[in-house]
């Protein structure tokens, strides 16, 4: 439990807003095995049952947990997975492991101060990267388990948006196989590392009725700025003379209006200045957007796909393909808000230079584009026993349809039923709340105050607008929305990010829709909204919460709180809510709560009420890190109890899921490490091979000769 912050404990000022509970920057490394976690209010529900995960970064192998110590984002860090355990009556039991891939092993053994620490990772904002080893695969964002046939018990993924997905066991949490070859996925670019630039998604899907795993493969033309960055972090000092020029190019910068225009002209033009150099650097390099739809059976290779639209072009995404879903019929993807490019890895780029971190993130950073691009591809269109081999000439073309959403979005849930080819999508529209962009050492609060120096590196979220909730209804054949309904409330829906729903009948077998969503929100916190933030979406084009009203002080003083609530689709309404305090309970002092990644448990006699059971969340506040459980019918009541421990020190988490039981892994699957990076090893200098046949082999191959 961590102790009140004394600056944050004070008095409630009328005319203020409530402090960041500052204990979301702050996450422990140390791995946990069976801690029994305290009631410390209520009483746990009788018929709870099964094990939910949580997983959320926790740092690199530098750092020992979080803070990152130099600021980077609070995403960029190894994923570490929670697994609560309600398998025994009465109590709840955790157990923690971090994610340990092969570039893990390698980012441990490069360590500074080791014997091959000039092969080092570095953090670069949201990446973690070396110039001679390549890209970080973190594994801390979210899960997906499958079921195949001829399979008695569930397999899990652990998912990142910059790698493979990776397989672990779900009573150890160990790691145990990568998704695919190296070979089966194209790198963004192909550069001479062993960790090559993989991009996919956070979110793939499974279809238990097929029994089918769909994910994507995609590369950004852009993708080649990663060369250019051994350029720059070999520079670890700047001559003072340069370093002052800098300074006051930044700060004349800073100061002068014409340039400020300057700097907003450039923002509005971003989109075709960046697609202008896109086509230029495929000219100079040979490097061009591909989207690979994919599908998996579990066993085998990968069947793949070349996504075009219908005039041929190739389907381009120009931020990130965050989440993907399926339907009965289709595959629905999405160019989702959160933005991924130079501006989210160069920051730091020379150490020690703040002035240079200023100035390329003035040139570099560009707003989320405002509307959603979704993409939707027939299955029926991909035929079986397409394997097409690593970037060779026979690449099989499928045509995507597309539709353009007004409102930018992150996450979306899709009916599995579309009749008469009529997709549902529930979506969140996270308006002009960049998720991408973190607080800088040198950022000023939008009050002028210098920001906060415990707050570097959280998401600047203090969201420029009100977040809203859609359901749309498309037509997919035609590429056409045919109905729409769009709702926000301006208390509960500021900062829409994650949420939980029964996506199982009592059978087992899928939802054909879905009835309720259970949503949380992050609030708004005056202290997350920078300056640079405010200039960068002052003119969102959906604006709906005037500039003006941005920092009123609702309900006399309380704010915008964290809430969790429960959306009813088919009245497209927020039916229940819950919303997490802001001030003790004697009124006297600030208390801010703060809920995160809730996750839906049905009951253990439950029927196939969409609301029959419990949501398990993380909440973070002035005084400590607890587990609420709620009961799903009724969030307005409170939590029905809440869970500590000591030893329990978790910070930003992020994605869940549910398992109504865990077993030791019995599927055969698995990629051989060893073979599956010699051939991009073999070729590098006597010490990189050393650090795989040293460092990170081993591991691996004794963890093969235990299964």
């Amino acid at each position: 439990m961590n102790e009140p912050n004394q600056n944050q404990a004070e008095a409630i000022n009328p005319g203020g807003l409530p402090p960041f509970p500052e204990g979301m920057m702050t996450a422990s490394a140390s791995e946990l095995t069976d801690v029994a976690l305290q009631v410390v209010e209520g009483n746990l529900p009788h018929d709870l049952h099964g094990h939910v995960f949580i997983v959320a970064p926790v740092g690199s192998v530098n750092s020992g947990g979080l803070p990152n110590p130099d600021g980077t984002h609070v995403w960029n860090g190894n994923g570490m997975i929670y697994r609560l355990d309600f398998h025994k009556p009465g109590e709840v039991w955790l157990k923690t492991r971090i994610a340990k891939s092969p570039c893990y092993y390698a980012d441990k053994a490069t360590r500074p101060g080791s014997r091959y620490d000039k092969y080092q990772f570095r953090d670069y904002g949201m990446a973690r990267f070396s110039l001679h080893l390549g890209m970080r695969d973190q594994l801390n964002t979210a899960f997906l388990p499958m079921k195949f046939s001829g399979e008695e018990n569930e397999r899990l993924l652990v998912t990142f948006d910059g790698g493979r997905p990776y397989e672990i066991d779900l009573e150890t949490l160990e790691v145990v196989t990568a998704v695919g070859t190296n070979k089966e996925w194209c790198p963004g670019i192909q550069l001479n590392i062993p960790f090559q630039p993989v991009l996919s998604t956070a979110h793939p899907c499974f279809d238990a009725r097929t029994e089918e795993m769909f994910t994507v493969n995609y590369g950004r033309s852009l993708a080649n700025f990663l060369e250019t960055i051994g350029l720059v972090y070999e520079l670890e000092k700047l001559p003072q003379e340069v370093e002052e020029l800098l300074e006051a190019i930044a700060s004349f910068f800073d100061e002068q209006d014409f340039v400020k225009k300057i700097f907003d002209s450039f923002s509005q033009f971003s989109q075709s200045i960046w697609q202008f150099l896109q086509g230029w650097l495929e000219k100079l390099f040979g490097i061009a957007d591909f989207v690979y739809l994919i599908r998996w059976n579990g066993v085998g290779e990968f069947e793949r796909w070349k996504l075009v639209l219908p005039d041929g072009k190739p389907v381009r995404i120009e931020q990130t393909m965050h989440q993907i879903a399926v339907s009965r019929d289709y595959v629905v993807l999405m160019d989702t808000c959160l933005k991924f490019g130079m501006e989210q890895i160069l920051n730091n780029p020379i150490s020690g230079s703040k002035q240079a971190e200023r100035l390329l993130r003035k040139l570099l950073t560009r707003s989320q584009l405002p509307d959603t691009s979704i993409y939707i591809v027939r299955r029926d269109r991909l035929k079986a026993g397409q394997h097409p081999a690593y970037y060779n000439d026979k690449e099989v073309e499928v045509v995507a349809h597309k539709v353009v959403l007004p409102l930018e979005a992150a996450h979306f849930l899709v009916d599995y039923d579309n009749p008469n080819g009529q997709i549902t999508l529930h979506v969140a529209h996270e308006c002009a709340t960049d998720v991408s962009e973190w607080v800088r050492r040198y950022d000023s609060a939008y009050d002028g105050k210098p920001a906060s120096p415990h707050l570097e590196g959280m998401l600047s979220v203090g969201a420029m607008d009100i977040g809203r909730l859609g359901r749309y209804v498309i037509d997919a054949e035609k590429a056409e929305i045919i109905e729409s309904k769009v709702i926000f409330d301006t208390k509960r829906t500021w900062g829409l990010s994650l949420y939980t729903y029964r996506d199982t009948q009592s059978s087992g077998t899928s939802t054909d829709k879905i009835e309720n969503i259970y949503w949380q929100s992050f609030g708004f916190w005056q202290e997350l909204l920078t300056e640079f933030i405010f200039d960068l979406y002052k003119n969102y084009k959906y604006r709906v919460i005037p500039l003006e009203q941005l920092l009123d002080i609702p309900d006399s003083g309380k704010g915008r709180p964290s809430c969790l609530f429960r959306l009813d689709t088919k009245k497209m309404a927020i039916a229940d809510s819950y919303e997490f305090p802001l001030v003790s309970k004697d009124q006297k002092h600030w208390d801010s709560h703060i809920m995160n990644s809730p996750q839906f448990v049905p009951s253990a006699n439950s029927n196939n009420d969409s609301t029959d059971g419990y949501i398990v969340c993380t909440v973070v506040s002035q005084h400590g890190k607890e587990i609420w459980i709620f009961n799903a019918q009724s969030l307005a009541q409170g939590p029905l109890c809440k869970l500590s421990h000591p030893s329990v020190n978790f910070g930003y988490t992020i994605h869940t899921t549910w398992l109504p039981k865990i077993t030791p892994r019995t599927a055969n699957y698995k990629v051989p490490v060893r073979q599956d990076y010699e051939e991009l090893v073999n070729h590098k200098s006597p010490e990189i091979q050393g650090i795989f046949s040293q460092e990170v082999y081993p591991y691996f191959d004794r963890q093969s000769r235990n299964t």
